[in-house]
């Protein structure tokens, strides 16, 4: 394999490693987030800061989806939706990060001082 490459092809693999590990840095790197919007039946239910601990109940159509915020991060901890995906997103920190509870209606997102894209902005 070694023989096949020149000095050129070297260089060449060298530039894009370095470019994609330069890109990876610039444009994965997200900021901390520091308020939580919380989203209940399609509207913003509460915002809640994410520098103290708390838990937070809201009630959706199947029941109460709890909430619980440490500082500098925040995660669904119960919630009555069949399949739990939402409990299973885990702790969200960075701005952008969100966690959805579909059948009960109830969201999560993480806000910093600069607004972060997500998927769907894409």
């Amino acid at each position: 394999m070694h023989s096949l490459l020149r000095p050129g092809d070297w260089l060449i693999l060298f530039l894009g490693c370095a470019a994609v590990a330069s890109l990876a840095t610039t444009f994965w790197n997200s900021t901390a987030g520091d308020t939580l919007i919380i989203r209940a039946r399609g509207k913003i239910h509460d915002q809640a800061s994410l520098r103290r601990a708390q838990i937070i109940s809201i009630q959706g159509p199947l029941g109460a989806t709890l909430i619980e915020i440490q500082p500098g991060r925040a995660r669904i901890a119960r919630d009555p939706s069949p399949r739990q995906l939402c409990v299973k997103q885990g702790w969200l920190s960075h701005a952008g990060e969100a966690a959805l509870c579909l059948p009960n209606q109830v969201s999560v997102e993480i806000q910093g001082a600069t607004r972060a894209h997500d998927s769907v902005a894409y």
